[in-house]
């Protein structure tokens, strides 16, 4: 494949490479060191989330740099970029978490602006943690260029006592420290322990997760989601990649041609089958919302009801990323679901070919019990599950994934934010049985819709994982395990029913029958709906309140504009 395949008249960068009055333009070029053959070839966007906030990202670079070299070689002339991460592990339990689902926004605005700014022709994204992923696939379908996604790769898991740990067992382990369970010398150890390696959190969490998705929706190539961040086969599925985004121009293959409905159907499949994070039912409603398919937590939710859980992964279960990759990564899970009739097999993908098409070379391992086929499940009902009640008219979500227990009822013990819930776990002050709710913690209340997981495992750690009940209008990480329901909806800053909650109701839930409700009477609600006022937002400037002004509910994805279905033009035709 050379340059001379490719009609740049037809091309984004024909506005910045051809005809003398791009002269000047090309100047810029030259001054980069590029030849006149690479200038005319189509510019290729490199975009990674590398940066030195945590592990997720720090290997991102050096596959940022495989990639551009299958980009060169395949023909075109690649363009490295960065965009931002929040990394999670490190935002959470502070106020920092407020910034985490913001920057998924701001990750997709920031490549669409580079991407148009510039004028490039497709992209290749390379991202690591947890936000950085659904941000990156949103840009590609909002752009609609060419384009392949790979995700970095997952941490190789600590050894604490014989055993694989993660990240979340030092967070539980915080719980079992206060509870005077773990001596300061054990949780010393555990922490300089748990996190071995460059790569994301190690579980089922919403990195490992959201893999899972790119490869189930097509936007990503077979298997490129399992190799472990520091191994080098990495680098050989960048360059792939590379070269895989210069087919797609050559083909006129774009993502809106990758992600229809049935795609995002198997994105949400996977979510189920493997136990996945909860952030699954807000980001694959966000990037339908990008191409003007209306996929909605509802929507999530029935999928997630009709599929079996076959992948025995922490939290809930036994398992690591790294185990995945062991016996045949992510097309071993997408197999087990092929043969079991869960997936649209029809659906297109970054290789050209359909989904059932790149998995006749994969036959089922049946030597392993980290994946199980679709007629040994674990549990027929997926591990992931919607609510929808008088406490959430908008919709709630909680991962079962390895509980015993799917009905609880108890009084709420009500805290108008994450702080105070967690300090009142650290001193014990709740009782077996309550039903803690933190609220005024959504998309627009928090503003940026929290994860809870230093409260949640907090719990875990002092052993009342089982045994009290935790609700929130935030989120939970992938991480967390336990009765945990998150997205209430509406939200407590938007008037719904979590807001006029009052210490003492009784809250009933049922993860079986996918309700939530609140033993309150409607006359009742509506005689404290009269007094009550939404709190004022504490930002008045910046990011956030940008955010709490323009943010939609989670039901939908918490997304920040009108996406595709009011779209007028689309980049890629420029």
């Amino acid at each position: 494949m050379d340059a001379k395949t490719f009609d740049k008249s037809k091309l984004p960068s024909r506005h910045v490479t051809e005809g003398p009055e791009r002269a000047p333009h090309r100047s810029y070029y030259y001054a980069m060191g590029l030849t006149e053959e690479q200038i005319h070839r189509p510019f290729v966007g490199v975009v990674s989330c590398w940066n030195e906030a945590a592990p997720c990202n720090i290997a991102l670079m050096r596959q940022a740099q495989a990639a551009k070299a299958g980009v060169l070689e395949a023909g075109g002339t690649p363009r490295e970029f960065c965009t931002i991460t929040v990394t999670d592990g490190i935002a959470m339990g502070h106020q920092g978490m407020k910034s985490s689902l913001v920057s998924r926004e701001c990750i997709a605005d920031s490549i669409e602006l580079t991407m148009r700014g510039h004028c490039y022709d497709a992209m290749v994204g390379i991202a690591g943690c947890d936000k950085s992923l659904p941000g990156m696939m949103m840009s590609m379908m909002r752009l609609n260029v060419p384009s392949v996604f790979m995700y970095g790769g997952t941490i190789l898991p600590g050894k604490f006592k014989g055993k694989d740990v993660t990240v979340v067992d030092v967070f539980e382990a915080v719980g079992q420290h206060s509870a005077g369970k773990m001596s300061d010398a054990d949780l010393h150890e555990l922490e300089c322990a748990a996190c071995p390696s460059a790569g994301s959190c190690g579980g089922q969490f919403t990195a490992n997760t959201m893999a899972c998705v790119s490869e189930a929706i097509g936007l990503a190539l077979p298997a490129s989601a399992g190799a472990p961040a520091p191994y080098e086969s990495r680098d050989e599925y960048a360059d792939a990649s590379g070269r895989a985004v210069m087919r797609l121009i050559a083909d006129g293959i774009r993502p809106r041609d990758i992600v229809t409905r049935k795609a995002l159907e198997n994105g949400a499949t996977i979510v189920a089958a493997t136990g996945g994070s909860t952030n699954a039912a807000l980001h694959l409603p966000a990037m339908a919302h990008e191409i003007g398919i209306s996929f909605d937590l509802f929507d999530v939710a029935e999928i997630f009801k009709r599929t079996p859980y076959i992948a025995d992964l922490k939290p809930s279960g036994r398992y690591v990323a790294k185990d995945v990759y062991d016996i045949g990564g992510v097309p071993m899970i997408l197999r087990a679901l092929l043969d079991g009739g869960y997936l649209h097999e029809d659906c297109i993908t970054v290789t050209g070919k359909t989904i059932a098409e790149n998995l006749e070379s994969v036959k089922f391992n049946d030597n392993q019990s980290v994946v199980y086929p679709v007629s040994r499940a674990i549990s027929s009902t997926g591990g992931v599950v919607g609510l929808r009640g008088s406490l959430a008219p908008d919709g709630a979500i909680v991962k079962v994934a390895g509980m015993a227990m799917l009905q609880f009822s108890g009084p709420a013990r009500c805290f108008d934010c994450e702080e105070d819930a967690f300090q009142a776990v650290e001193d014990g002050a709740f009782e077996e049985g309550d039903v803690l709710v933190i609220r005024y913690e959504g998309p627009k209340g928090g503003p940026g819709m929290r994860e809870m997981l230093a409260t949640t495992a907090a719990l875990y750690g002092q052993g009342m994982g089982d045994k009290v009940a935790l609700i929130t209008d935030g989120r939970f990480s992938g991480a967390t395990r336990g009765f945990c329901i998150g997205h209430v909806g509406p939200e407590a800053a938007a008037g719904g029913p979590i807001g006029l909650l009052q210490d003492g109701d009784i809250i009933s839930i049922d993860a079986e029958a996918g309700t939530i409700e609140l033993e309150v009477s409607p006359s009742e609600l509506e005689r404290r709906r009269q007094n009550w006022s939404p709190p004022e937002n504490q930002y008045q400037s910046g990011v956030l309140w940008k955010y709490a002004e323009q943010v939609g509910p989670a039901r939908t994805g918490a997304v920040t504009h009108p996406g595709g279905c009011a779209e007028v033009a689309c980049y890629a035709d420029i």
